[in-house]
């Protein structure tokens, strides 16, 4: 039964590898950003991750494709739960099991759009859930979405990218046992971050 499970992802992960030796891997990081953001929860990491280790001195740059591509997908996103929730988003959502998740965030937008877009990327919640309960009902204006989820994309790629950066390859292995880890981590400092500005401020 595990290896039912796991060798399918093995697969995708070796298939994701493959293809960070190719000349469009850039063209293909920035679509699953806008594609993670939008309709499918298809995480860039393992490509942003493969492409660092291929040319770690442009690893920054690959994460800030992900944060362009994730950012503009977050428009497509709210559109689909703007225009189309009923016919399209409401089935995207409930394939996904996310009901719950998305009339939580409908509540938390209300209380603090910008904290909840910031903190997107360290939940289990996939980021087009985000961008579709934003866009359902015109809960947030796009505006206000767009300029919320790029810093939050900021916050959970680019330090991904700086790692690769300064360790290449030998930080490929640490990212295979402990990415989720890492994420979380990240996000913990975020939220310190900015409950101490909020305090002193």
């Amino acid at each position: 039964m595990r290896d039912t499970i796991l060798n399918p992802l093995r697969r995708f992960k070796e298939w994701i590898e493959r293809l960070a030796r190719k000349p469009y891997a850039s063209f293909a990081l920035c679509a699953f950003g806008f594609i993670e953001a939008s309709l499918l929860p298809l995480s860039p990491d393992v490509l942003l991750i493969a492409l660092g280790v291929v040319n770690p001195r442009k690893s920054v740059w690959y994460s800030l494709l992900v944060v362009a591509g994730s950012s503009v997908g977050a428009l497509l996103g709210y559109y689909v739960g703007y225009a189309f929730y009923s016919a399209v988003g409401v089935h995207v959502v409930e394939f996904f099991g996310a009901e719950d998740q998305f009339r939580t965030l409908l509540l938390e937008y209300r209380t603090n759009a910008w904290l909840t877009l910031l903190l997107a990327g360290f939940t289990m919640i996939p980021f087009m859930v985000f961008t579709m309960a934003a866009g359902f009902n015109a809960t947030l204006d796009p505006t206000t979405l767009f300029f919320a989820a790029l810093c939050g994309r900021v916050v959970r790629f680019v330090p991904i990218g700086v790692l690769l950066y300064i360790f290449g390859p030998k930080v490929k292995e640490y990212f295979d046992q402990y990415l989720g880890r890492t994420v979380l981590v990240i996000g913990v400092l975020v939220i310190t971050l900015f409950l101490t500005s909020k305090y002193f401020l």
